[in-house]
């Protein structure tokens, strides 16, 4: 049967809004189209921390608002894939708190005690820390109890879907570059490293003013910590870096010198989707058609995912 709506996409960013649709009292006919099954996608590879600083977009407050408190929903609900976890973010320039982590929960400005060396300034909050190969799964089961399905497919535009259905949402990520084509969306490589947990239960991540070379590390739920990380501009090429690996897990032995001999799990390389700003608008087709927009969230998919959802909900159910 056709379905009333076409998300292009299986990463975060199209799961959770295929979800947010299908899920609506009114009960869409959805159906997502992607290259990559979910476990495949970028977002799969995301350390997934809520941070909603790498995006660009006048309602960044509100979407990254909306999507905290779905997530601490979430694990307040007993989800094992998302947990609340206290920590620091820090500069290595002395620097006020943002606006948005004031209102955290657990929030307060760092003491020198607090701080690794090289660090000049930060700040303790509570944030949601998502484990991501399992939390797209979850959305993926959620879907399907949806009615809704998912299915493989490569596209070369949008041009060929356009005509599969009224409305044709494109969370495509960096498949945006060409699939629209967008110019202005271009890679950033991003890199982690597991490694098996060696006692740290809080996390901690550099702040940065765009995505750069960092470091961070975020324990998971599940005996792993994640180290990062990297942001190589301009390369699409998600093959794992050695030397990256090694100099991440150099710079976070800096933090926690218990890191340097940690077994190493796996590596993982995701692409970013950088963009000036997020394309999040409602192209008129005519004939009661639309393209809905809803792409270039840089390193910041996760964190504006349930906003961002209900931003494109708001303009494609009160016209179907």
């Amino acid at each position: 049967m056709r379905p009333d709506i076409l998300v292009i996409g299986a990463g975060v960013s199209g799961m959770t809004t295929a979800v947010r649709l299908a899920e609506d009292p009114r009960r869409p006919r959805v159906h997502v189209l992607a290259q990559h099954r979910p476990e495949r996608s970028t977002s799969a590879a995301a350390g997934a921390i809520w941070d909603p600083i790498y995006a660009n977009h006048p309602d960044v407050p509100r979407w990254s608002a909306r999507t905290y408190d779905v997530l601490c929903s979430l694990e307040q609900a007993g989800r094992p894939e998302v947990r609340l976890v206290d920590g620091v973010e820090a500069s290595r320039h002395d620097i006020p708190a943002p606006g948005w982590a004031r209102a955290l929960p657990g929030f307060r400005e760092c003491v020198p005690a607090d701080l690794p060396p090289g660090f000049r300034s930060g700040w303790c909050y509570r944030a949601p820390i998502v484990d991501m190969p399992p939390y797209l799964a979850y959305l993926e089961r959620r879907l399907a109890a949806a009615g809704a399905t998912v299915g493989a497919g490569r596209l070369e535009s949008l041009d060929e879907v356009l005509v599969r259905a009224p409305v044709v949402v494109n969370c495509s990520g960096i498949g945006a570059r060409e699939l629209v084509p967008d110019p202005e969306v271009t890679p950033i490589r991003g890199q982690l490293v597991a490694v098996r947990n060696p006692g740290v239960h809080r996390f901690f991540a550099e702040h940065t003013d765009e995505l750069a070379e960092m470091t961070y590390l975020l324990p998971q739920g599940n005996g792993v910590l994640l180290l990062g990380g990297s942001a190589d501009k301009d390369i699409g090429d998600a093959v794992p870096d050695l030397e990256v690996a090694r100099a991440i897990v150099e710079r976070c032995a800096g933090v926690v010198p218990a890191v340097a001999h940690a077994e190493i799990l796996g590596h993982r390389v995701g692409i970013r989707p950088q963009r000036p700003e997020i394309r999040l608008e409602r192209v008129g087709l005519g004939g009661g058609r639309a393209l809905v927009h809803n792409y270039g969230h840089s390193g910041a998919g996760v964190s504006l995912s349930w906003g961002c959802a209900d931003a494109v909900a708001g303009l494609i159910l009160d016209n179907l």
